[in-house]
């Protein structure tokens, strides 16, 4: 019943982010994943409670100044220093994100932003909103975070949402 979720080039020195529905995340070496064929199963990244699963994949500079922005279906999400992220071996169950269920729901995803960026989210109900990043307060790890999107009814969940890319800054970038 495994699915990817996410693919992600990365240049050998940097550190993948795994995160949970459960609201755990995992910080490891991206070289604790040896090079295989196409036809290997892998190496386990993060182990999960009975089910949960696996949300969001960030690839992280290990000198990363930004944040983690952790977004749960129910509009409520937080931002978390990167550096509180601390490096681990891969295959544990990591550490505490965001408390995840009751007034939150499950996560969602979680993204890497600086406070200058921006975010668009979707609801099941075809809401969007786009947001500044800087308007989310930064929070530790272990507590529930800020109501980001207002729901319409117990029906309506946060289904996806993104970093917004300003052109401008894609084209420093190429």
């Amino acid at each position: 019943d495994d699915q990817l979720i996410d693919v992600a080039l990365t240049n050998g020195k940097q550190h993948v982010l795994l995160t949970s529905a459960g609201g755990m995340a995992i910080r490891f070496d991206e070289d604790e994943v040896r090079p295989m064929g196409r036809t290997a199963r892998g190496v386990r990244g993060m182990k999960l409670k009975k089910n949960d699963r696996v949300v969001s994949m960030q690839v992280l500079d290990p000198a990363s100044k930004g944040a983690i922005l952790t977004m749960c279906e129910n509009g409520y999400g937080k931002r978390t220093e990167a550096g509180e992220y601390g490096v681990q071996k891969r295959s544990g169950q990591g550490i505490i994100t965001i408390k995840a269920g009751g007034r939150n729901g499950p996560v969602v995803s979680a993204l890497e932003v600086q406070e200058d960026d921006q975010i668009l989210a979707v609801t099941s109900n075809g809401k969007v909103i786009r947001t500044p990043v800087s308007g989310i307060s930064v929070m530790g790890r272990n507590t529930q975070g800020v109501r980001i999107i207002r729901l319409s009814g117990d029906d309506e969940r946060v289904v996806v949402f993104e970093r917004i890319v300003d052109q401008d800054d894609a084209a420093v970038g190429d």
